[in-house]
């Protein structure tokens, strides 16, 4: 479905008004390192994640028939409350559907390991971070915290200095090698990395580059 569409058709046949993202306007970027208000988990053990998943939550609900379950971690509020109010729409209007995706304001790169134990997470996604140029704020690019995930860590970016940067941390670290061509081909995910979100579409428009990394955690066998 197109981030422009503004409704769509529920499964009763009613029209479900989606949100309009013009009217949740925000800042390009936020800076990283400076202070913000929103409630921040002491350790994953104290998040209730019932409200993200209600219905993979419910007391009747099969606990062995779980899908994989994601979260979107946004700083900016703005965002943060439209990509809600957009997946609570789409669940209206397509019932049994989109009940496996949740988002929550915070900032990854200084509260993940609050968020997640030692290798909870099978994949992380990077998608068109800030780049943040000039050298002094290097170290507002998102940091890496290798004990909260396996084994996939995907990066996407439109601008190829940060590209040729994420790959040269990504290569100098003992605990990641890339993933080779073959695997890549048969990923499912790799094609949407460049088109499923808004910002890679919008790169698609103007006819702009994309510079993809894709790493795995070395696991005990390797």
């Amino acid at each position: 479905m197109s981030m422009k569409d503004s409704k769509t058709t529920g499964g009763n046949g009613q029209s479900v008004r989606l949100p309009r993202k013009r009217f949740y306007r925000a800042r390009a970027h936020s800076n990283p390192l400076s202070d913000s208000h929103f409630p921040i988990p002491i350790s994953p053990s104290d998040i209730d994640y019932s409200p993200h998943y209600p219905r993979f939550f419910d007391s009747k609900h099969d606990e062995h028939d779980k899908e994989t379950l994601m979260i979107g971690m946004e700083l900016r509020d703005k965002v943060t409350e439209y990509v809600k109010e957009r997946i609570l729409a789409l669940r209206a209007s397509n019932p049994g559907q989109y009940d496996n995706i949740s988002v929550v304001r915070t900032k990854s790169m200084k509260y993940l390991p609050n968020y997640f134990c030692k290798g909870q997470l099978s994949k992380m996604f990077f998608l068109f971070p800030h780049p943040h140029f000039k050298e002094k704020n290097h170290r507002r690019r998102v940091c890496l915290c290798p004990g909260s995930w396996r084994p996939y860590l995907y990066n996407n970016t439109d601008v190829e200095e940060l590209g040729d940067w994420i790959k040269s941390c990504m290569e100098s670290h003992p605990l990641f090698i890339a993933v080779s061509d073959e695997e890549l081909e048969a990923d499912p995910v790799v094609p949407l990395l460049s088109c499923a979100t808004e910002d890679g579409q919008k790169v698609a428009r103007n006819g702009g580059r994309t510079f993809r990394a894709v790493y795995r955690r070395i696991s005990s066998g390797d």
